[in-house]
């Protein structure tokens, strides 16, 4: 049976439908919406030839048509070996949205609403990302985010519109069970600070973004 807590992608609304048809005039950029109100899957287009590949990863304009409008403040870059488990991480003071893909391999991507007053507090939505068609997760403020490692070697980049803090990184423990995310390994490499984290039910209110 399907986990309740688990969300799939829901077919477009005409807002995004309307834009879609209207850059699929220039083939850029493809939009899916998901049941998690503001995270979105992005296609870019991908041009191939003999020589490799090319793709337009990120274009403000065209975000910004999209109604993506948080400007980008910091890009990271995670190199992993397979079946290593990053998350789930979130800024509480300095809120994080953030714009992923992998530039080498395949990971699964989980975006977690953790915002109290959100419908789908709670929910995850799980999205493959893979470097061979450049799909990208749009992960608004108020989320936290984890990643698999799929294959031997995965780079990861996502670009942040809020810097780093430390101070104010938070966490959730990625084998909650209430979230009940199927991971599909029994033991990934995790660091220490991601498995101290605590369940979601055992964050104070305090500590969630609103």
């Amino acid at each position: 049976m399907q986990n309740a807590h688990l969300v799939r992608p829901q077919p477009e609304s005409d807002a995004i439908r309307s834009r879609n048809e209207r850059l699929r005039s220039g083939t850029l950029l493809e939009v899916r919406e998901t049941a998690l109100v503001g995270l979105l899957e992005l296609r870019p287009r991908v041009f191939t030839d003999a020589r490799g590949s090319f793709a337009e990863t990120y274009r403000r304009d065209r975000f910004a048509e999209l109604g993506i409008s948080e400007i980008f403040v910091q890009d990271n870059l995670s190199r992993s070996v397979q079946g290593t488990l990053r998350g789930f991480h979130y800024q509480l003071k300095r809120p994080q949205a953030k714009l992923c893909w992998v530039a080498e391999g395949e990971a699964l991507d989980v975006a977690l609403d953790i915002r109290v007053s959100s419908p789908t507090f709670g929910q995850a939505q799980c999205i493959r990302l893979s470097a061979e068609i450049q799909n990208q997760i749009f992960i608004p403020a108020g989320f936290a985010h984890a990643f698999l490692a799929l294959t031997e070697s995965v780079q990861f980049i996502y670009k942040c519109s809020e810097y780093y803090d430390s101070q104010s990184e938070h966490g959730i423990l990625w084998s909650d069970p209430a979230i009940g995310i199927e991971w599909g390994i029994e033991k990934p490499i995790v660091s220490d600070k991601d498995a101290r984290f605590t369940t979601l039910a055992n964050v104070p209110r305090e500590l969630l973004p609103r």
